[in-house]
């Protein structure tokens, strides 16, 4: 899929719908939402000068909650916050200690505490639609992004329902990924894709062994010397997940990200050149092995454009999502740009 075709197909957004906008109880803030017909997000802005984000979000905790159940995401604008510490402090006063970015699967960069920088691809590139860590059977519910610099052009965060996604698959498709899941493959160590020492956030390899034990992921240490990689991983998750709170189910996973079809065809055809398939950096199967149909994935990447929505960031956003209930992405870009995010309450998969 291009990008092109991509941004024809966007639902995108500019200015917030000024009639839509409600004033909160308290007269502290107002709500609205972008000129569509998606109530995804919640637009959230102060009513008054100088509010406190972390303040507010503390003192108004189970209602924020509510809205992030509802609509599946929140974007706070304007309220000027600084810097990456009041970031921080406001994704705290909502759910507690923000989680380590481990079992990583991009390259991030750390900036402070648990806050990272967003996924650090060429700005080429397109990252497409995703919910956070869905190809593990531990994730957060919770994953927030701040907005400190803009890019010149491009550059936005693309944002999914969740829900919507799994209702539009097709039911066929749908049965054949329940009753297999996904099965995740990856060989470290190619120097094509991120080393294990990444990935785990360790240079010991029992710390890693001790992991994948805990986490049911299959292991195989290899031999550099001959096969070029060092470490081969396998783990068969879900692919679709039922909210905890709400009991909604969702498509979650991320066979449209790891599968070699999502390779352009020109870095597809060399990859193939020179691995076999199970020796390809990062590759999705059904969870038996099987291989997964590339008309498949490529029905279900175009549903993930059908549903997406698109909005420009202005400095000093905060969008907060329910990773379960909401996709994100990124858009190419042209210029700088910087957008931090951080990760809250962990949740584990009841089915394995």
């Amino acid at each position: 899929m291009t990008n092109t075709k991509f941004n024809q197909n966007l639902k995108q957004l500019g200015n917030i719908n000024r009639k839509s906008i409600s004033v909160f109880e308290n007269e502290l803030i107002k709500t609205a939402f972008l000129p569509s017909n998606t109530s995804l997000p919640l637009v959230v802005q102060p009513n008054v000068d100088h509010l406190n984000i972390a303040i507010w979000i503390q003192n108004n905790h189970a209602w924020i909650q509510s809205q992030i159940l509802k609509h599946g995401g929140i974007l706070f604008r304007d309220f000027n916050v600084k810097d990456v510490a009041e970031f921080q402090k406001s994704i705290q006063a909502l759910s507690g200690n923000l989680l380590e970015y481990s079992y990583r699967s991009t390259p991030r960069n750390h900036v402070s505490g648990n806050i990272y920088t967003s996924t650090e691809y060429p700005a080429t590139h397109f990252i497409p639609l995703h919910n956070e860590m869905s190809y593990s059977r531990t994730w957060p519910i919770k994953i927030a992004f701040f907005c400190i610099k803009k890019s010149e052009q491009g550059g936005e965060t693309p944002i999914a329902d969740s829900r919507k996604i799994f209702s539009r698959i097709h039911p066929k498709i749908k049965e054949k990924f329940l009753q297999k899941g996904v099965m995740y493959v990856r060989n470290y160590g190619v120097g094509l894709d991120l080393s294990w020492q990444n990935v785990f956030n360790t240079k010991n390899k029992l710390d890693v062994e001790t992991y994948c034990h805990q986490a049911g992921i299959q292991l195989e240490w290899r031999d550099k010397e001959n096969s070029g990689f060092s470490l081969r991983t396998r783990q068969i998750c879900q692919a679709v997940a039922k909210h905890p709170q709400t009991s909604e189910i969702v498509w979650f996973n991320q066979a449209h990200l790891f599968h070699i079809s999502s390779l352009d065809n020109s870095i597809r055809a060399q990859l193939l050149a020179n691995f076999s398939a199970e020796d390809l950096p990062r590759n999705a199967y059904y969870g038996d092995g099987s291989p997964i149909e590339d008309s498949i994935l490529e029905e279900i990447r175009e549903t993930y454009q059908q549903e997406a929505i698109i909005f420009p960031w202005q400095e000093g956003d905060v969008l907060l999502l329910d990773n379960m209930l909401s996709a994100h992405g990124r858009m190419p870009f042209q210029g700088s740009r910087k957008v931090v995010v951080g990760m809250a309450e962990e949740y584990k998969s009841p089915e394995h």
